[in-house]
């Protein structure tokens, strides 16, 4: 009986494979063009789309992510099983998992596993949880400090993930705060805050696309027009104040407040994971100085490559700075630091210190099988020219109705980050149009809408399954993905659709003083409007 609602899932699965067979054998037979036909053309963005659907109507990631990259292989090939066979992992699997950035970001998750793992096992965690506890006395606080704690760690979005994750998560789950939403708190902290701080791995990025201009300049002057960011900030802390939660959300919080309930699903991926937040014998300063170290580690791990040490100032090294590098480095030298702090203060031996690096491997084991399929879906969707694909759409839509192009560059950005799940990939595409297309005239204007091009990748990112983001925070949360995605996308969606209109006021007005506040009225009206009809939550 307990395993009959899978039936279904799988049942589509299988229809989907069997469909795309069916298709490969006609167009064999038809004797179809290879990549020709189908190369930045609308078929470049079906492969993800595909993924997103399958794994939103099957609640099944990984087999969905599969069919996306197999798809994208067949379109690649143009249906040749051998150059399907081969696109898919010469060029796919193996290339992303020998790209040196990408290897970076997997050591900075394993050892981010292990430092978590060291603390629950040290007891560091259980006793930061017992003085929250003692500290935060309320649904609402817990949630407040978990967006305090978001804001704060702005430097990168992997490193703000997986460590406000492991640290807020007892504090969140005693006060019976699904992971769900807690997974949304993280995501919501993560890319919106990297994406609105000067000093930051996304602020590099971003300035890195910005040729014939002040970069760093260029981007703090577009921090009052990045809506979509902004507007969501606003929006987590009315949740929070309001205790009001709507959608596939509210399902989960009614759970866990009334059920005990944190993950509502069959899918617990880390649910044996907690289960060492009670071994040891530590006190709040072992969970709160091994983060201080690990925090300042990273800092310097990313000015490290950045040139800082080599004369550049503090600021420049930042915005040159390899964050996948950096992260590497700095996450390593916070690992050796946590483990010879204990081993002084005698919490753990060095032999119970060596036995949480396999466990904390395999904590992460679920978010780097996503990660991997994910980037793999990428490399696909890439060598079909997605990019070039919207690239031409921009190009061919800028020339008229200057003062929409900031809201159509938002929605442009939203689904394209959405569909190959990259954020930075979408900077690249977009803000070299923009700035083309704004050279030497309104230069309030080109503002705005670079500003709409990093909002709407941001809010791509958000709400997209295959978002390296979306899956950090999935897993510093410790919640199944396709939760974390099915709760968050209402809250997405509706500061998208009011960043939209408020593209369009920036568009006429050109001022942000005006813009902001019609975003924010529009935020707050809709939620307690929302709030009249849902009946208020204990806090």
């Amino acid at each position: 009986m307990n395993h009959q609602p899978r039936v279904i899932p799988r049942l589509l699965s299988v229809l989907v494979f069997s469909a795309f067979f069916a298709m490969t054998v006609l167009a064999a037979e038809e004797g179809e063009a290879p990549q020709p036909a189908m190369y930045a053309t609308f078929w470049s963005l079906i492969p993800p789309v595909v993924a997103i659907a399958l794994a939103l109507v099957t609640k099944e990631v990984y087999s969905s992510l599969f069919v996306g990259i197999l798809v994208g292989g067949l379109f690649f090939s143009g249906f040749s099983f051998e150059g399907t066979v081969t696109h898919v992992f010469q060029d796919g699997y193996l290339s992303v998992l020998s790209d040196a950035y990408n290897v970076g970001i997997l050591i900075f998750l394993v050892i981010l596993g292990i430092i978590v793992s060291l603390m629950n096992k040290a007891g560091g965690s259980a006793a930061f949880g017992r003085w929250a506890s003692e500290k935060i006395t309320s649904r609402a606080g817990a949630q407040l400090a978990t967006i305090g704690l978001g804001v704060l760690i702005f430097i990168d979005d992997y490193f703000n993930c997986l460590t406000v994750g492991s640290v807020m998560r007892p504090v969140t789950d005693k006060h019976k705060i699904s992971r769900a939403k807690l997974a949304y708190l993280i995501d919501a902290t993560a890319a919106p805050v990297c994406i609105i701080a000067p000093i930051s791995s996304w602020a590099a990025a971003v300035t890195g696309f910005v040729e014939g201009e002040d970069g760093l300049a260029l981007f703090i002057s577009a921090i009052p027009y990045n809506f979509y960011a902004l507007l969501t900030i606003l929006m987590m802390l009315v949740l929070a104040l309001t205790s009001m939660d709507f959608g596939p959300m509210a399902v989960h919080e009614k759970n866990a407040r009334e059920k005990d309930d944190l993950f509502t699903t069959a899918g617990r991926p880390y649910a044996n994971v907690a289960g060492a937040d009670h071994i040891g014998r530590g006190s709040v300063i072992d969970l709160v100085l091994p983060i201080l170290a690990l925090i300042f580690c990273c800092v310097i791990g990313m000015i490290y490559t950045g040139g800082f040490f080599e004369g550049a100032d503090f600021v420049t090294a930042f915005s040159n700075s390899d964050a996948s590098q950096g992260l590497a480095m700095g996450s390593f030298f916070g690992l050796v630091f946590t483990i010879l702090f204990y081993l002084v203060r005698r919490v753990m031996r060095f032999e119970e210190c060596m036995s949480c690096v396999p466990e904390g491997f395999k904590a992460m084991v679920p978010a780097i099988l996503i990660l991997s399929f994910a980037w793999t879906l990428k490399a696909m969707t890439d060598s079909l020219g997605a990019a070039e694909y919207v690239a031409s759409i921009m190009e061919s839509c800028a020339g008229g109705l200057m003062n929409l192009l900031p809201a159509i560059i938002f929605l442009v950005g939203c689904g394209l980050a959405f569909a190959t799940g990259t954020s930075w990939g979408t900077f690249g595409i977009l803000i070299p149009i923009v700035v083309a297309v704004f050279a030497n005239s309104n230069h309030t204007l080109m503002t705005i809408s670079i500003s709409a091009c990093m909002a709407g990748a941001v809010c791509g990112d958000h709400c997209s399954p295959i978002s390296d983001t979306t899956i950090m925070a999935s897993a510093g949360a410790q919640c199944d993905h396709v939760n974390h995605v099915s709760t968050q996308l209402p809250y997405a969606l509706m500061v998208a659709a009011v960043s939209f209109v408020t593209y369009i006021v920036a568009g006429f007005t050109q001022s942000a003083w005006i813009s902001l506040p019609v975003g924010a009225v529009l935020i707050v009206g809709v939620l307690l409007l929302m709030r009249n009809r849902i009946p208020a939550q204990d806090s």
